[in-house]
């Protein structure tokens, strides 16, 4: 695309994507200023992590909603937000939208996150299968995202991490067009920097028309540099 709505930010302590949703309502506002508040997390935690994440998820919805507020040609702008905040032994999700989040670890991947769209309500009542939700005509309809106007709960959880895992949160841009067994295969070698750069560039050999937004970390013991 000409225009890129998605942002994204990789430090020590923060993993998150954020995919801007409005068109001409700009979408790249939304997500980039999502990502601006979350990125304050990016330190050692202290305290209830999930409370942490729940308290960042909600100061980005108040701060799009005060730019809404005082230019009125956005309305109607939101944005996905996956976040995932690290203590040194687990990640604390929060998520809201369909971007998404992966745990690979022993060659096996799982999705850690449940997109909130309207084909995944399909698929969870058996109607559709996954491969059919990727060429679905409603397959872009987003039930929940921050907007500044209605307020959302996030879905708020944990996954325990080893070392020798790898996370990816990713936009849909790379989860529409690649599966898990593909997603796999890619995660499966190099360094994290070669597997972020390997799913965008397989993601838009794969036909897609969407922005493309990968993060990639891997854990490691304490003792490693």
């Amino acid at each position: 695309r000409k225009d890129n709505q998605d942002s994204g930010y990789a430090g020590p302590w923060l993993l998150t994507v954020c995919d801007g949703v409005g068109g001409a309502a700009r979408g790249d506002i939304a997500s980039s200023t999502a990502v601006q508040q979350l990125r304050r997390l990016d330190q050692q935690p202290e305290g209830d992590l999930l409370s942490l994440v729940a308290g960042a998820i909600h100061r980005a919805h108040d701060r799009i909603g005060e730019l809404v507020e005082n230019d009125p040609s956005i309305a109607g702008t939101s944005t996905t937000a996956t976040v995932a905040l690290f203590d040194g032994h687990k990640l604390a999700f929060g998520h809201v939208g369909d971007s998404r989040a992966y745990l690979f670890r022993n060659g096996a991947i799982s999705q850690v996150t449940s997109d909130h769209t309207f084909v995944q309500t399909l698929i969870d009542e058996g109607r559709i299968t996954e491969d059919e939700a990727r060429t679905h005509p409603h397959r872009n309809l987003i039930l929940k995202a921050l907007d500044g106007v209605h307020e959302t709960e996030p879905d708020l959880f944990y996954v325990e991490l080893e070392p020798g895992d790898r996370v990816l949160l990713c936009s849909d841009g790379a989860s529409g067009v690649l599966n898990d067994g593909r997603l796999a295969d890619i995660l499966s070698t190099g360094s994290p920097d070669f597997a972020a750069i390997e799913l965008v560039r397989s993601s838009l050999e794969a036909g897609s028309s969407d922005n493309v937004t990968c993060l990639v970390a891997d854990v490691v013991p304490a003792e490693t540099p």
